[in-house]
């Protein structure tokens, strides 16, 4: 399949679960209209797949072109993707189309997304909303009939949390996602690829055939491949260019880090080995010691610039200038409380509220309704959104000051407590019981409970479906040593590579009611009678403390989207399945299985909470017991509460 599709008839069919997975998402995109977002490392064929996509779509017959957008430079990127008249800059002695319109009729890749300038996205925006371009120097709209494919190698969710591309823009690529696995994930299909391109070169390099010895093969499978199918193709021309015998061996392949004794012991096996030893003899406080490490070195491999030295460590400013801060490297961020007296003596200072939320209830619903945004703007206050995949990964964040306010259900603010997370319950919305679940394949011989021992089981650590596992077991009697439990973020919907690896999912709604409209899945049990599934909303101590007039005002916000979601559950059903990319039907399923009434927090809920944390601290799940009470909001009470 990964190859040039200009004479498809020729390319290999791929073998490995992991590639008939994302075949299968191609062959559904395909005679689609949508626009799709291809995302994989550099190598991994990204635009062979988008050639795939455009050969077997209605668009065939018309042209498919692709263009760098990181190649396009900033003063010439306008008029290259939209055209220009006549004058309308220097050099322009006459009207020219750009990449969109010569693409009418077909389709158009836009390589490297990512590295677009903002102004382009902006730009970019309106012409994929309204199908139109006007020319640089114009003031005419060209309706453009063009489909759409992007591709990325960046983390987009990074580059929107760090401001570098638009969210708007990412939602409106981010219709029909097709992940691309590397190569090292995907290793039966190593041998096909390569009889593919030693049969490819030396056909077009007038060589006779060569083949690959046992040896060789076997190197080629172990390799880890950084480069992907871009290096394994380069290593077999030049090795069909180079030999001379018929029979190529390892050798010949010129791998990195291969002798006659095979590969060296690879830099992760160290790392680990490492580890493992420090962690034998010298555990305290190893954790601090490898992250400040970690940074030290990075500071002094670019001269204490941060922004290298973040890139070199693959993550944002922001989060370097976190851990530095809490290394007493550099002072703390710390924003000033604005009362009255200051405001009106200096002027209103503008302050900010980070949200990180999940595509679904009160906070998904508000930030698709905007209300917040326009209701803040007027007191000055800035709003800014960061979505993730589930709660724990949501308060690693508000862990490390990159969010100010989230919500999680209520396993996810225990472990954050036991980890010293100053985290902050603020509100809860009821139980909602059977909006949690463990799914299994149809015809998955796991009919009861009790046959999950011996299991592979996918659950996110630290999350509210944790909780409902646990309470599973103990219901069946099956200890935590009789199961393999493999720790892994919420994924929808599941691939081949997933039937595979697990036996069991550990789901959550939306998700979870999404999956129970699959045929090809079944849903084994619900939290019912088991789970109470909390939801609960969370903020940083010392935002609390600083603005906790904002919080109020928020939390009203709440209170009346979930009178909204109640009252027009259609509605909110629509502006969620758009953001999530799932059937209207399966989503409005999941808000009517759960309240959405924002309330202060209760004694009886501190008490249900107290009772989980107990629990995972006696199973060695929390590293130290927490009190939950001394995380409360003091203020808590005095909000309203709608019943």
């Amino acid at each position: 399949m990964l190859t040039n599709f200009n004479n498809h008839t020729d390319s290999p069919r791929l073998v490995d679960p992991a590639s008939l997975a994302f075949q299968s998402l191609l062959d559904k995109f395909a005679p689609t209209d949508a626009t799709v977002l291809i995302v994989g490392e550099t190598g991994t064929g990204k635009e062979v797949v988008a050639r795939y996509l455009h050969h077997h779509s209605q668009r065939r017959h018309g042209p498919f072109l692709a263009v760098n957008c990181g190649a396009l430079t900033e003063s010439l990127a306008e008029a290259e993707l939209f055209g220009h008249e006549k004058g309308a800059f220097t050099g322009a002695t006459q009207s020219h189309p750009g990449w969109f319109e010569s693409a009418q009729g077909g389709t158009l890749l836009l390589d490297e997304i990512g590295e677009l300038s903002p102004s382009l996205q902006v730009k970019l925006l309106r012409v994929l909303q309204e199908r139109e371009i006007t020319r640089v120097g114009s003031r005419k709209a060209i309706k453009v009939d063009v489909r759409v494919i992007a591709a990325t190698h960046v983390d987009l969710a990074q580059a929107i949390r760090e401001r570098r591309f638009r969210e708007d823009l990412f939602y409106r690529l981010n219709i029909a996602v097709v992940p691309l696995p590397p190569l090292r994930q995907r290793r039966e299909d190593i041998p096909l690829l390569a009889q593919h391109f030693l049969a490819l070169y030396a056909r077009r390099l007038g060589r006779p055939a060569r083949r690959l010895s046992p040896d060789a093969l076997e190197a080629l499978r172990e390799y880890s491949w950084p480069g992907n199918i871009r290096e394994l193709e380069n290593t077999l021309h030049n090795a069909v260019l180079l030999s001379r015998e018929e029979t190529l061996t390892p050798a010949q392949l010129r791998l990195a880090g291969y002798s006659e004794h095979g590969f060296n012991e690879s830099n992760d096996s160290t790392l680990d080995s490492f580890l493992q030893q420090q962690l034998t003899s010298q555990p305290q406080q190893l954790f601090d010691r490898v992250i400040s490490s970690l940074i030290n070195n990075a500071l002094s491999m670019t001269d204490q610039n941060q922004t290298q030295a973040a890139a070199l460590l693959g993550i944002s400013r922001h989060t370097l200038r976190t851990h530095l801060a809490n290394q007493g490297m550099i002072k703390g961020r710390r924003k000033a409380l604005v009362t009255p007296s200051s405001s009106s003596a200096h002027g209103t200072q503008e302050r900010e509220l980070r949200i990180g939320y999940q595509k679904f209830g009160n906070l998904g619903v508000l930030k698709a309704r905007q209300s917040l945004e326009h209701s803040f703007a007027q007191q000055g206050i800035s709003v800014l959104w960061s979505e993730f995949p589930a709660g724990p990964q949501l308060l690693y964040a508000l862990q490390n000051n990159e969010i100010d306010f989230g919500t999680t259900g209520e396993v996810p603010p225990i472990f954050a407590q036991a980890s010293g997370n100053a985290v902050t319950y603020i509100a809860w919305e009821p139980p909602a019981p059977s909006s949690v679940g463990i799914v299994v394949p149809h015809e998955s011989d796991i009919r009861t409970i009790s046959d999950l021992r011996g299991k592979r089981i996918s659950v996110n650590k630290g999350s509210n479906v944790h909780w409902l596992l646990l309470q599973l077991l103990e219901e069946a009697g099956i200890g935590l040593d009789e199961l393999k439990v493999v720790y892994t973020p919420p994924k929808y919907p599941l691939t081949a590579s997933d039937y595979l690896s697990v036996d069991a999912w550990m789901m959550w709604d939306p998700l979870l009611s999404a999956a129970e409209s699959n045929p090809e899945l079944r849903v084994l049990v619900n939290g019912e009678g088991r789970v109470r599934n909390h939801q609960f909303y969370l903020a940083r101590r010392d935002y609390v403390e600083q603005h906790d007039d904002i919080l109020r005002q928020l939390v009203e916000s709440l209170q009346q989207t979930g009178l909204f979601i109640d009252s027009h559950r259609h509605e909110a059903s629509m502006l969620l399945a758009q953001e999530l990319g799932l059937e209207v039907s399966s989503v409005e399923r999941a808000l009517t299985r759960r309240s959405h009434k924002t309330r202060a927090m209760a004694f009886e809920v501190i008490k249900e909470q107290q009772t989980i944390a107990d629990r995972f601290y006696a199973l060695g799940l929390i590293n130290k017991p927490v009190r939950v009470r001394d995380a409360v909001w003091q203020f808590s009470s005095a909000l309203a509460l709608i019943e």
